[in-house]
């Protein structure tokens, strides 16, 4: 944590920088939902609990936990609690030949924080679907939308993971532009995207490929919640005139989802193009991609939503609210890193075993808990 900038006059300082970002991610990761549960955790602590997180001097007042999280460089921030995560989560099993690293992005709007002028503060962010761990969270400008912060987003990705080569990302169809293509490959990564109104020539050229002539690729079918479903999947390499509509794809791809609900049948169906050939990428491939874009909103937004009660947190100084949302993210990816799936629970637990909880954030080396 050291590599974060201190944002506060060096001349007086009492409480070290590592110190307070320690008590706000142990505190984020026992439950706590805003910057005064967070000083309430510090405070419930004993002296030698406090200690051990670096308060030798006494505790400081709730007003400098505060000032301090409202300053520091929210993106920083992001990147550097990335790479203490990635630096703790355990060694992977033996992966599958084709496996690749997956990267969803998706956008979120904090509903509650607003600035000062009454702006909705909007984060947009890259999960790694294998570990569960948001690699980066960059602010969108208040006066523009997802598009331009893109750059900013993969570039803070590549400074997490070091390298892009052979990553795979993959969004909604806000981003199927092709100054995200031409970003993505040239860094030797690839994409897998939606296709929409937002490209036209593209949508059309995809709906007009003759998808009856071509054999399903994969199919699966889910029963849940009362809700049958299934996923038919049909890929092609197209040879046409110019290539597909759009730069570096390689691949076309049509999924037709078709659930059942108390009775009412509905189908829906998307186009979609990757950068990775058929050799690299089979229909059963596409598909399980494909569904991975879904999870950064299932397995962050919403337990940052319904756990942290992220919506009805109020933060509307500096840069607070972007730190928050990052302290939540790092709390989300510590416990599935630690195999935990029920973050609510997890979350219960650490706060029971604050010493335990302590000794894992603080120690060198990786440790669950």
């Amino acid at each position: 944590m050291g590599r974060i900038p201190d944002p506060r006059n060096p001349h007086g300082t009492r409480y070290p920088l590592v110190a307070l970002l320690s008590v706000a991610v142990c505190a984020v990761l026992a439950g706590a939902t805003s910057f005064a549960a967070i000083i309430d955790w510090l405070y419930d602590l004993d002296e030698h609990d406090q200690v051990r997180l670096g308060f030798t001097r006494g505790v400081p007042a709730g007003t400098t936990i505060w000032r301090l999280l409202t300053r520091l460089d929210a993106d920083m921030v992001s990147t550097v609690l990335a790479g203490w995560l990635r630096s703790r989560t355990p060694p992977a099993p033996t992966r599958p030949r084709r496996y690749r690293t997956v990267i969803a992005v998706d956008g979120k709007t904090l509903r509650a924080a607003r600035l000062p002028e009454g702006r909705q503060v909007h984060l947009l962010s890259a999960l790694d679907t294998s570990t569960g761990i948001v690699l980066a969270q960059v602010t969108v400008d208040t006066k523009s939308n997802e598009i331009p912060a893109f750059t900013p987003l993969l570039n803070a990705v590549e400074n997490v993971l070091g390298t892009l080569t052979g990553v795979l990302f993959v969004a909604d169809a806000l981003h199927t532009q092709t100054g995200h293509a031409e970003q993505i490959t040239s860094r030797g990564a690839h994409l897998l995207l939606q296709a929409k109104g937002n490209q036209p020539t593209l949508h059309a050229q995809l709906k007009t490929v003759p998808w009856a002539q071509i054999p399903v690729g994969d199919r699966t079918r889910d029963r849940r919640h009362g809700r049958k479903e299934t996923r038919t999947v049909k890929a092609v390499t197209l040879h046409i005139p110019g290539g597909i509509a759009f730069p570096h794809a390689q691949q076309a791809a049509r999924i037709i989802r078709t659930r059942t609900v108390a009775g009412k049948t509905s189908r829906e169906t998307a186009y979609l193009i990757t950068s990775l050939t058929a050799t690299d990428a089979q229909p059963a491939d596409l598909q399980k991609w494909a569904r991975a874009e879904w999870l950064i909103e299932n397995q962050v937004h919403n337990v940052r939503d319904v756990t942290f009660r992220e919506d009805l947190h109020q933060a509307r100084t500096g840069t607070g609210p972007a730190v928050m949302a990052t302290l939540r993210n790092t709390a989300i990816g510590w416990h599935r890193i630690n195999g935990d799936t029920n973050i609510a629970r997890a979350n219960r637990r650490a706060n029971r075993r604050s010493h335990d909880l302590i000794t894992a954030v603080t120690s060198s080396y990786i440790r669950t808990q």
